[in-house]
């Protein structure tokens, strides 16, 4: 049998995806027992997420039957925040999902234009009670993988709780400067003296675009040497829907209250201390719009109905969204999101 004849195969073998089976029963338990309840929000919606660097799945849905019908733009969903936060203004309290997202021109050993994503939110608490939380879920996660998988595969996590750096304190101590107090130029000054290669297309000016290449190519090779750690409060450009905090001592823009976890240098998951200012989404929505259509990228809608529950008064909240095929493949000690999804885009 040539390749080609294999294709109707998983890629993941079927004890691989009984072993998966296993750990969703887990995550499910995990979050049942602390008090939350599982939700199910549309996969195709008029809304779509407000960010420049994610491209959505966009189709048409014609209410009418006949092919001269005119559709109405719809959008696969990148993530289901828009509507999990719809049900805590509606009045729920603790809510998680596990959900399939799509994002546009994510392939590789570790994307997939349609992923597994674990999502949740709580009314009350914040990005630092988040941090807890997922902690405690990872750790059950790993305990649970290693009785079911071959233990010599899989990475361990520290004994010790997993390490926190603030976005700050990681540049100082990893690159040798502020990220929210440094100039372009000295951003430039680091990246010459330690070798950092800069891209062909890239606005040296630009304090935003210096902190993500040195982010890429100094600050996370060190995360990874940590196993698994917390990098949290990032400049408040990088806030998408977080708060953003102030003090004198956070730069003139102040800082936007989310972190992500690193394991094994693997990113998994994006936690926001929520925002809950409308006048501040749609502003944030009009300056991710007008970022897109500088680089002649289609515009976002600049309506949504999170506007309206925000406007009608969504409560204070954190949440936090996970790459479920990540945590798994890192769980069971694989290498790549194919050996645990059962048919990746070229076979689906």
């Amino acid at each position: 049998m040539n390749q080609s004849d294999s294709q109707y195969l998983p890629t993941a073998t079927i004890e691989t995806l009984q072993q998966r089976s296993q750990l969703l029963r887990a995550i499910r338990t995990f979050f049942e027992s602390r008090g939350y309840w599982e939700v199910e929000t549309p996969l195709l919606s008029r809304d779509t997420v407000v960010d420049a660097y994610i491209d959505p799945f966009v189709t048409e849905w014609c209410a009418t039957e006949g092919a001269s019908a005119a559709g109405e733009i719809r959008y696969l969903q990148t993530s289901p925040e828009f509507a999990m936060k719809r049900l805590l203004t509606a009045g729920a309290d603790q809510i998680y999902q596990i959900t399939h997202a799509f994002r546009q021109a994510e392939r590789g050993s570790m994307h997939n234009p349609e992923f597994a994503m674990l999502e949740w939110y709580r009314l009350g608490e914040t990005h630092h009670d988040q941090m807890n939380f997922v902690e405690a879920l990872v750790r059950q996660i790993f305990e649970l993988a290693a009785s079911i998988s071959d233990q010599s595969a899989r990475p361990s996590l520290p004994e010790i709780p997993f390490e926190r750096f603030s976005y700050e304190d990681a540049f100082l101590q990893f690159a040798g400067l502020s990220a929210l107090h440094s100039t372009a130029a000295q951003f430039q000054q680091v990246a010459r003296a330690r070798q950092v290669s800069v891209p062909d297309v890239f606005d040296v000016n630009d304090c935003l675009s210096w902190q993500n290449l040195l982010l890429v190519e100094l600050i996370e090779p060190a995360l990874r040497e940590k196993g698994a750690v917390f990098l949290y409060d990032y400049p408040a450009r990088q806030a998408a829907l977080a708060c953003i905090r102030h003090a004198d001592d956070l730069g003139p823009e102040g800082v936007a209250e989310r972190f992500e976890l690193y394991l094994q240098g693997v990113e998994i998951c994006n936690g926001y201390h929520e925002l809950t200012d409308a006048a501040e989404l749609r502003t944030r929505i009009r300056q991710q719009s007008d970022s897109r259509k500088q680089e002649s990228r289609p515009a976002l809608p600049a309506e949504s109905y999170l506007l309206q529950a925000m406007e009608a008064g969504l409560p204070a909240c954190a949440g936090t969204a996970l790459g479920l095929d990540r945590l798994i493949m890192l769980a069971l000690g694989k290498q790549t999101l194919q050996e645990v999804i059962a048919f990746p885009v070229e076979r689906a």
